[in-house]
This record gives C-alpha cells, sequence and structure tokens, in this order.
C-alpha cells in the first residue's frame, strides 16, 4: 500500500507505521486466526492481517481514517467499526471468537489495553513505546521494576519480538517502540490483591516493613497494625528485589488479617 498524506491528530496520539518489515512481522502472527486490531488507521497492518487472518475486525475511532480505512483495504474478511474501542460491545467486537489482537496501538492507551487483554484473557501483538516495554520486562532489582512489571509478569508470560526505530513510524514519536507478544496466564488477581501490591510498589525502595508501614493510609490501617503484620510475615528484602510471587503471596497475606 502507497503512504497516503494523513494529516495526524496529537490530541489522539496518531503515528503512523511504515515499516513494511515491522508490518510483516506483526501480521505474521494473523495466520489463519481471527482478529482484532485496535486503532487501524489508514489500513497498512490491516490489508496484511486481511492477507493472513481467517477474520479481521479493525476498529478506528477517527471517522476520516475510517473513511480512508474503506477506501484502501476491501476484502471479504474484514469488519470496520468506526467508534471508540473501549466503548463497543463484546458483540460489536465478535467477542469470544477473536483469537489475537494485533495492533500498533497509541502510546497513551498502552496501560488500558493490557488491563482489557488481562480481563478477557486475550492474547497480542502491540507495538508499544520501548520505555513502556521496559517496565513490562523489568526483572526485580532493576530500576526499571515497576508495578506494571509485577502485574504484567503475573499476569501475562511475556516475549520481546522486535525493536522500532522512531523512523518506523509518520510523524516521527521522540522515542523508539518494540513489538510484544503477550500470552495470558490461566489465573486472576483479585482488585483488592492488586491495590496491595500497587501500595507497596509506591515505596518499592524501602524494605518490606518500612514500604508497608508507610503504605498505612493507603491501606486504610494505623501504623502500628502495619507494622505487627510487617513482623509477623517477617520479610527483609526491599520490595524492589522481591520476584513478583513474592510480592503477590504477602499482598494475599496482607489481605487476609486486614480484610
Amino acid at each position: 500500500m502507497q503512504i497516503p498524506y494523513v494529516n495526524a491528530k496529537k490530541s489522539l496520539g496518531q503515528n503512523f507505521m511504515i515499516s513494511d518489515k515491522v508490518l510483516s512481522a506483526e501480521a505474521a502472527h494473523a495466520t489463519g486466526k481471527n482478529v482484532l486490531e485496535i486503532g487501524a488507521g489508514y489500513g497498512a497492518l490491516t490489508e496484511k492481517l486481511c492477507k493472513e487472518a481467517k477474520k479481521v475486525i479493525a476498529v478506528e475511532i477517527d471517522k476520516d481514517l475510517c473513511t480512508m480505512l474503506k477506501s484502501n483495504v476491501t476484502s471479504k474478511k474484514l469488519k470496520i467499526l468506526n467508534k471508540d474501542f473501549f466503548k463497543a460491545t463484546d458483540s460489536e467486537l465478535e467477542l469470544p471468537t477473536i483469537d489475537i489482537v494485533i495492533a500498533n496501538i497509541p502510546y497513551m492507551l498502552s496501560s488500558s489495553v493490557i488491563e482489557w487483554l488481562y480481563t478477557h484473557k486475550i492474547q497480542a501483538v502491540l507495538c508499544v513505546q520501548k520505555e513502556f516495554a521496559e517496565r513490562m520486562l523489568a526483572a526485580p532489582g532493576s530500576s526499571q521494576y515497576s508495578n506494571l512489571s509485577v502485574m504484567t509478569s503475573l499476569t501475562f508470560s511475556i516475549t520481546e519480538i522486535m525493536e522500532v526505530q522512531s523512523t518506523c513510524f509518520f510523524p516521527k514519536p521522540k522515542v523508539d517502540s518494540i513489538v510484544v507478544y503477550l500470552k495470558p496466564r490461566d489465573f486472576s488477581i483479585e482488585d483488592k490483591v492488586s491495590d496491595v501490591i500497587s501500595a507497596l510498589m509506591q515505596h518499592k525502595r524501602k524494605k518490606f516493613r518500612a514500604a508497608l508501614v508507610a503504605a498505612h493510609r493507603t491501606l486504610h490501617i494505623s501504623k502500628d497494625q502495619a507494622t505487627q503484620i510487617a513482623e509477623q510475615l517477617g520479610i527483609e528484602k526491599r520490595v524492589v528485589k522481591m520476584e513478583p510471587e513474592e510480592i503477590l503471596n504477602s499482598a494475599k497475606n496482607i489481605c487476609g488479617v486486614i480484610s
């Protein structure tokens, strides 16, 4: 497909993938599958997905781009939705028939898309901001180890597919990207446990006891109660050096005491 002139809208975080190499690598994961594409743009990836996939549901919020998409890509495999992805119903998205999400998503939607994938337990190939991908993949003890690292590690198996230079987009963003494959794990984390994990990771550089005490207001407990719980658990590590499973288990134990 020849790259058309597109007036990118900053308000929608629009940067369009123009690298045929990257687009082909992403579309290779669509072979024989029912695919959902978020933010289809003018159809560069959509066109390749339609050649590989069994079915493609392409969602695009921008009315002008949607018109361009319909003109650029014609396929009996394709269904186009002109609406906000997060406001689309399961019926419109043809869930649960979708096998995989493949998309070059606006950076500002990354966290929301990950949460949606977790809720719906759907695998995905996503191009995301490099820093975001590195935080997802960060190991305990690293400076980028965060709440995102812990939660995505617990809920997904994550694989880096390829790095993507900023020159692969139009307009060119200020940062590079990474294409990742996410496969959901077959278990869920209760909201109250997730909240405790988030509270602890806000104080990740402190030792566990100090982190729990520092988070006492967020957890709606007293300093004394936080101290008592920490002493009972007997964890001496700094939170940043705890494995995701350790943080999960400690959060479950905390919830068992304060709930």
